[in-house]
This record gives C-alpha cells, structure tokens and sequence, in this order.
C-alpha cells in the first residue's frame, strides 16, 4: 500500500480508539424512526402543499438548474423566492446559493472588501469558522456570547471589523444577545453578520427569525444568512443584507458565480414551505410545548439541560464513546437522535443533540423522550 494510504489508515485507526469514528446510514424512504435527528422543526418536508409545487417545477423545470446563476440556473422560481425572503426577513434584497453553508463562505469572504478584522464567536457553526479562514482577513475569536469581550476587541481596532454569530447555536441551541451585540458593532462601526439557520421559522414575527425577533430586521449594517434545510425543510442557503451588498455578492462571489444554481424543483417546494410557515404559529406552538415537555422530563431523570431557544437541545454525555454508544442504543430502539463529538463541539465534550420536530405524532415523541432516558449511558 502507498505510503499517503498507510497514514490515513493510522489516522483512521487513531480517530477509532478516540470514538470519533462516523458513518453513513442510508435511510430508507417512510421509515417509521422516530426522528429527533433531522432539522426539519415543523415538519414541512413532506407537507402536501410543499411536495405539489417542487413536483410541479420538476415537470416545468426537469431535475436540474442546467448551470450557475449567472449562467442558466436562474429560474422565475429562483426570483419568486428570492423576493419572499427578502420580505420575510425584512432586508433590502436576498440572494439564493446552493447551500447554507456556501452562503456564510461568501458573506464573509464578501466583507472582505470593506472590513480588515473578523471576530468570531467561540461556538460558531463550522460553515462559519471556514468563513473566517478563507476571507483571508485576521481573525480573533471572542469568548461565547459576550458583547463585552466583543466591545473590548473592537476598542482595540482601529478599522473597521465584522462581528460573526450564530443567533441560535446550532450544538447547544442556546440564543445569542443580538439586540446587546448590535448595540456594540453599530456604536463602532462595525457589521454584524448573523447565521439565522436555526431561528428562522420558529423566531420573529410569523417565523422570519432571530434577527427579526431581535428588532434588527433591515438595519443596514446587519448581514444575514440562513439554510434553507431546516425549518423549510427544502435545500439551499440565503443571504439578506442591503441591494449593494447582494450586488457585491452577485458580482464577486465564488460559492455564487460558479457553483451550480440549486433546483428549481427544490426552490419551488421552499417557496411553498415559507408560504405555510408564515401562518404556522399553531406549528411553532407545538415545538414550543415539546421543548417543554422534553426539559421537562430529562430534567426529572436528573440531566442538566437549559431550556431551549428554538428547535434545538443538547444532553451532555460522558464522553465520546458514550455518546456514540448512547445514540445506537436510542437507533437500535427506533429513535434517532444527533451525536456530537468533537470536532463539532466547540467545547470539546460530547452529546445528543435532539431536534423538536412538529412533524412526530405525540405519542411518538414521548415515547422517544422515554427511550432517550432509559438508554442513558
């Protein structure tokens, strides 16, 4: 064997005495797991309304966008959505990327051109931290969730600096200050660009986020991103901000310009999702009342768990091969459940992440919040 393939194979055997080894689980469509894993926090992935329209692009459109946005990927789905977020979420324009994550690439690699500093938080989504690395701008990372750490950086920078959050953290599902940390970046000059991915549906005024929710809607040196996988139960990302800015974007993005545009099919499905999401309070009352219901029960079994701010919680395990064990256990008995271990935790220690899904008849969660408690390591 080569000599490359020999030290990937000790790296392999490495990450595997450490528990950090994953895997693929190819599902099967209609499986009947009860899923606490999957983003899909109202359960719009298979909503009629969603799967009647991508089904209805797919006949108009075929099965891909036939190239970049720039190219032939830019469809009237495209645009119609496009204009819908940008009035959702409340900002001047919206640009659609293929991803979430290719969105927070290019809006920070994008406030290159005007800013000389990038502060992270410490607990920022991997999407992000790739970000920051290739903006090619020197970046200090600040302690989680601490305007007064970030208001210190900021003091000590004479240009000016963009200030990158989550506005709920994707591990931990704990709420970032946003109203606190404007206050500090607008007060210096500063931008503030905010990962909405998972408050948006659940946050703000009929679901438009944790920005909205915040009073920061349309502030002009705020930049938001988000995916459209979770709550919208599609695919994609977006960027929110001023017309200049999305213009900026348009002209000299690179996870834009030459990646290929998402399908239409899919961007028609998510158009409908906002549609239902706007007026689906009953749904987020539902993932509200489960949050409830899920605290509430772990923290009668004896686990230290905060209340979550939207659709995410997190149970701390031992350690990594508990947590793994754990969450084999939960599948093993019909419940999925997210695993994490470092390096997607921030910190360094290891959990279940469990997800409120609207979607999970009653019965079904509540037996699943049970087998989570009995399968604790």
């Amino acid at each position: 064997m080569a000599d490359w393939l020999e030290a990937l194979d000790r790296l392999a055997r490495e990450r595997a005495k450490a528990g950090l080894t994953r895997q693929l689980r190819p599902r099967a469509a209609g499986d009947a797991v009860v899923d606490l894993a999957g983003n899909d926090y109202l359960g719009l992935s298979g909503h009629p309304r969603v799967v009647a329209a991508a089904r209805q692009a797919i006949e108009a459109y075929g099965l891909g966008a036939t190239g970049s946005r720039l190219v032939r990927g830019s469809t009237e789905a495209h645009a119609a959505l496009e204009e819908t977020l940008t009035t959702w979420i409340g900002t001047e324009s919206a640009l659609l990327f293929s991803s979430g994550y290719l969105a927070n690439l290019a809006v920070i690699r994008g406030v290159g051109a005007v800013c000389d500093l990038v502060v992270s938080d410490a607990y920022n989504h991997a999407s992000l931290i790739d970000g920051c690395r290739i903006s090619g701008l020197p970046v200090t990372v600040a302690p989680h969730n601490d305007p007064a750490a970030v208001a210190a950086i900021l003091d000590a920078h004479p240009g000016r600096a963009a200030v990158v959050t989550e506005s709920v953290f994707s591990v931990d599902g704990d709420l970032a200050p946003l109203a606190e940390l404007h206050a500090v970046t607008s007060s210096r000059g500063a931008l503030l660009i905010v990962d909405d991915a998972h408050a948006l549906g659940l946050l703000g005024p009929s679901g438009s986020g944790g920005v909205a929710a915040a009073g920061l809607a349309g502030q002009p040196d705020v930049l938001v991103t988000a995916t459209l996988s979770k709550s919208l139960g599609g695919a994609g990302g977006v960027v929110a901000g001023p017309a200049a800015f999305v213009r900026h974007l348009v002209d000299t993005g690179r996870t834009f310009i030459y990646d290929t545009a998402p399908p239409p099919a899919v961007i028609a499905g998510v158009l409908a999702a906002v549609e239902v999401t706007r007026a689906a309070d009953d749904l987020r009352a539902v993932v509200a009342g489960r949050g409830a219901e899920i605290t509430g029960r772990l923290r009668a079994a004896g686990f230290a768990v905060r209340d979550p701010a939207a659709g995410v919680l997190s149970v701390p395990a031992p350690g990594p091969e508990a947590a793994l064990a754990w969450a084999g256990d939960c599948r093993d008995r019909g419940v999925a459940v997210g695993c994490f271990r470092p390096p997607s935790t921030p910190d360094g220690s290891s959990r279940l992440r469990l997800t409120l899904n609207a979607g999970v008849p009653a019965t079904d969660f509540t037996r699943a919040l049970n087998v989570i408690v009995e399968c604790a390591p």
